[in-house]
């Protein structure tokens, strides 16, 4: 359908296939056999693919009081990061009466294997963090009421879409290391595509771009989708770190790093360091919010969450 133009209905369905919407409802419900003809069904599930029509499954759930259970899915269970979105998403969900399961797929770029015989018959919505699109098919995320954290909203699945201020928050460390007088800039990426990982690239090279005498390269660290997936920019830094001191530089004497997370390992290391702080149970939160204001029928919030520099010593002004 064209941007901007309403969404399709039963109704809608009913008219171009020239049936009633109980009709289109017995199809798409599943249970026409013996009720409608096969000539039938095939007509009403063509013009709901011609029409792009999806049916209102959140509305559905709440009039049948469905399980009251949501799916939160994870690439991985071994960062803190994803740890922190599952405890603030279910701690949102105990309050509004909901169960949380939680579901890691370390194929992450998919697809995941449905977790339960059906999906659609045991669970109330779906919430998936950092996770592409294609990898949710399996699990019928996109036919349930689904929530993508950390996802481009332009190609999202999902009925909202809630994200981090990450381009900010390579903005503000563009803006320190430039204020400390850095022209020199490498940026190291976990080796796999990713959404967040190209935002980043790209809102560093825009600030970049807008100060004079700059060179800014670019590598991606060489490691497999299943390391890359539970890769963290600190965990990046932390090898930036070892190859630095095998080449004889010092922290921050003569190489700055920096990272995003704000992982345990940020402090761990020596100089700790500098790096953009992203709130893990926040961003749970928001996205079970966001997945009760689909549910309930409301327009869930579009901001993006702030996110906030921590300088520590892995920064400095260059060395001469």
């Amino acid at each position: 359908m064209a941007p901007g133009s309403t969404r399709p209905t039963s109704r809608d369905v009913a008219q171009v296939a020239g049936v009633s919407q109980a009709a289109v409802s017995l199809v798409l419900g599943g249970k026409w056999r013996g009720r409608v003809s096969e000539t039938t069904a095939e007509r009403v599930r063509e013009a709901a693919r011609e029409l792009g029509y999806r049916p209102n499954l959140a509305a559905r759930n709440l009039r049948l009081g469905r399980t009251r259970t949501v799916l939160l899915v994870v690439p991985a269970l071994t960062t803190e990061f994803f740890a922190g979105v599952y405890t603030g998403a279910a701690r949102v969900a105990a309050e509004h009466g909901f169960g949380m399961v939680l579901y890691p797929s370390p194929e992450g770029v998919g697809p995941a294997k449905d977790p339960f015989h059906s999906a659609q018959a045991a669970l109330d919505g779906v919430i998936a963090s950092s996770m592409a699109p294609e990898a949710l098919n399996a699990i019928r995320g996109d036919q349930l009421p689904l929530v993508m954290l950390d996802s481009d909203p332009r190609g999202s699945l999902g009925a909202a879409t809630v994200n981090l201020d990450i381009a900010d928050g390579l903005r503000q460390v563009a803006e320190h290391l430039l204020a400390l007088g850095h022209r020199r800039f490498l940026h190291l990426a976990a080796g796999i595509p990713s959404w967040t990982f190209d935002t980043r690239a790209r809102s560093l090279a825009t600030r970049l771009a807008q100060a004079p005498g700059t060179s800014l390269g670019s590598t991606r660290a060489p490691i497999s989708i299943e390391d890359a997936l539970t890769a963290t920019e600190s965990a990046l830094a932390a090898g930036a770190y070892k190859a630095a001191r095998r080449l004889g530089l010092r922290i921050p004497d003569d190489l700055s790093i920096t990272g995003v997370d704000d992982l345990a390992l940020a402090t761990a290391i020596d100089p700790e360091l500098t790096t953009v702080r992203l709130d893990a149970e926040l961003f749970g939160e928001r996205g079970m919010q966001a997945l009760l204001a689909v549910l309930e029928g409301r327009t869930p919030a579009q901001d993006a969450i702030p996110v906030e520099l921590v300088v520590r010593g892995s920064t400095a002004p260059p060395g001469p």
